[in-house]
């Protein structure tokens, strides 16, 4: 019996010291790269054109002058401003916007004196139940805190800028001014960009979704490669029925971003809206059936052909078999 009280004791203790987890220190630090970010831009209403505007949250991530946020922020912007908890604001500009994975690079006209960039995590390596917390703007409340827990992983077969796209659940707050804004883990690195929440009322429910880090640092810095000229999506054995492809899966080519190497070897996009299992996806674009023989169905197969073509040298081409309009054809590349 006196066993079994020890170890209630134990047990109340240690989550006592999860409850009492101060985060004030990391807060301090950290918040000095977050920032907020105002937009502008114009629509015509009635006739006559108005100006709206919106406003997010963002990080800092280097000393040029680099801020992520989330591509729906800024995606339509005429002006963007960014906002330091210095008071210090400052104009920047859309360097790349990736809407299909809601990320966006920005460039600042110059880096504040005081700002010190944020650090940057292996959001591959964090693991379900760890601490994290959040700053940002919710409801135009600035630099504001919310901490949690990572509750979850979600892929959605979506592959963007040659990177396979996943978010980061959790239970920290997260409403609408969040978006774009850094997660971090509780050493205070940035494991993640917010994203979107899923509500029914509107307001936040408990479930929040952030782009993992790790990928969208290469998508938005990665050098020009075939995978970086298109976004797929990862066919299940259902929709390939529904398609009629000869094989249990593919990747049915989404996006072709002009003069990239997939466009320059042919590839062609989607142009058909279909929601499929809450995802909108095209229809109508190529599907790679396989590539350099092997069958590219599924993410872990994706992986497996990226390290066959780095093997490659200069000189030998990269094939890739894909069906079109229901015929059947290979591509080639040299590298």
């Amino acid at each position: 019996m006196k066993n079994i009280i020890l170890a209630f004791v134990v047990l109340g203790l240690f989550f006592s010291t999860l409850q009492a987890q101060d985060f004030s220190g990391l807060y301090e630090t950290t918040v000095k790269s977050v920032v907020t970010i105002v937009t502008s831009d114009y629509e015509i209403k009635n006739g006559a054109v108005a100006q709206t505007g919106g406003i997010g949250s963002g990080v800092l991530i280097d000393t040029i002058g680099h801020v992520i946020t989330a591509s729906h922020v800024v995606h339509n912007a005429n002006s963007i401003k960014v906002k330091f908890n210095s008071g210090s604001i400052i104009d920047a500009q859309i360097i790349s916007s990736i809407p299909s994975t809601d990320i966006a690079l920005l460039k600042l006209e110059y880096l504040p004196k005081n700002a010190i960039p944020a650090l940057i995590g292996n959001s591959d390596k964090t693991k379900i139940g760890e601490s994290i917390f959040i700053i940002g703007a919710p409801l135009g409340l600035e630099y504001s805190f919310s901490t949690g827990h990572l509750s979850g992983k979600m892929n959605k077969s979506m592959l963007s800028r040659g990177q396979i796209i996943e978010f980061l659940q959790t239970d920290a707050a997260i409403n609408h001014g969040n978006s774009g804004g850094p997660m971090f883990n509780d050493k205070g690195e940035v494991i993640g960009i917010v994203s979107f929440i899923l509500s029914q009322s509107g307001g936040f429910e408990g479930v929040g979704f952030s782009v993992s880090i790790t990928p969208a640092i290469k998508m938005l810095f990665e050098t020009s490669s075939i995978w970086t000229g298109f976004d797929g999506y990862f066919l299940d054995e259902r929709l390939a029925g529904i398609l009629n492809i000869p094989q249990n899966s593919g990747m049915l080519v989404q996006r072709v971003i002009d003069k990239s190497i997939a466009s320059k070897i042919g590839m062609r996009g989607g142009y058909l809206k279909f929601n499929y299992l809450g995802n909108e996806i095209l229809l109508g674009g190529d599907i790679i059936l396989s590539v350099l023989g092997t069958s590219c169905d599924t993410p872990h197969n994706f992986n497996s052909i990226k390290e066959q073509i780095k093997s490659l040298q200069k000189g030998q081409s990269v094939y890739m078999t894909i069906l079109r309009k229901g015929e059947i054809m290979d591509v080639y590349l040299d590298m």
